[in-house]
């Protein structure tokens, strides 16, 4: 079998069925000498006559007849299950899964789902929630979300939406009895709410304003995993909570949230998507990315300026 390839039985089998060398070759895409050449050649190696041939007519021999036999409904199956692949790329299928942070899930993963799985029926979506780091591919993932400076760099990333920033919240009854302050250290002398991480970190709050970078690690009256528990700790006056700012904007848009610090907290990149390099993503991932370039599309028509 290793002295023979696909297109050897591919070719015999065209022109057995044809019977005629002119019409199998156009099946084939190739001239008739190369064909004809292919099975000679084919014969050669096998050791036996495969066909007789006239100027005006094939006929198979016994070993033609007989390999026909075995290897033609094979073919046929051959031909079948690589049209049924590529029609995957026409009609995207399969379970697709991916890996990100809550607050990507949150904020921007999450009002794409529906649309997606309406627009691609055939494709079932698993999105896992994780702030730590993972190996998307040893996890068994299709793809990741991360943001920009955590990417590695052999991997396609495709942005996910547009920039963010955080807020710093308090509510309205705890700013009117504790104050407002005016700078990132004054957090200090306030109480406030923080989040530790699986891996056990608790990160210091981040700041930038013209260049100049402030980090502060206030005191933590309470430290949250959970962030429905935070929410509701910032709403009933716990203290201030360094968040994304999607969390807490209809908060503040009630009035129940008074938002600080707004001059020191500068937008940043939102999340990508991102996936090994290599040539053909897996066709309900390459759906989900199609789906995400017009989602950003619609998405940057709906905010552009009237």
């Amino acid at each position: 079998m290793k002295d023979f390839d696909l297109r050897d039985l591919d070719a015999f089998v065209a022109v057995a069925r044809t019977r005629n060398f002119r019409r199998a070759a156009t099946e084939q895409g190739v001239s008739v000498s190369s064909l004809s050449q292919r099975l000679r050649d084919m014969e050669e190696r096998l050791g036996v006559r495969l066909m007789n041939r006239t100027t005006r007519s094939v006929a198979l021999t016994e070993a033609g007849e007989l390999l026909l036999a075995r290897v033609g409904p094979a073919i046929s199956d051959v031909s079948e299950a690589l049209d049924q692949v590529r029609g995957l790329r026409a009609v995207p299928s399969g379970r697709l899964r991916i890996n990100a942070p809550p607050p990507a899930i949150d904020l921007v993963l999450a009002p794409m789902v529906a649309p997606f799985l309406a627009a691609h029926p055939k494709i079932d979506l698993e999105i896992v929630g994780e702030s730590s780091f993972v190996d998307i591919v040893a996890g068994g993932f299709d793809a990741g979300v991360r943001y920009g400076e955590h990417l590695a760099q052999d991997m396609i990333a495709v942005s996910l939406g547009a920039p963010q920033r955080y807020a710093v919240v308090a509510s309205r009854e705890y700013v009117a009895q504790h104050g407002r302050p005016k700078h990132p250290k004054e957090l200090l002398d306030h109480a406030c709410i923080r989040t530790r991480f699986g891996s056990g970190a608790m990160l210091d709050w981040e700041f930038e304003k013209a260049g100049r970078v402030v980090k502060v690690s206030p005191p933590a009256k309470l430290i949250a995993t959970h962030l429905g528990l935070a929410l509701r700790a910032v709403h009933d006056g716990t203290g201030f909570w360094l968040t994304f700012e999607g969390y807490v904007r209809y908060g503040i848009k009630s009035g129940a949230l008074v938002s600080v610090l707004d001059d020191w907290c500068a937008p940043f990149p939102g999340p990508f998507l991102y996936y090994p390099s290599r040539r053909q993503p897996p066709p309900a991932l390459a759906a989900f990315v199609a789906f995400v370039a017009d989602w950003r599309k619609r998405e940057r028509r709906r905010n552009k300026p009237a």
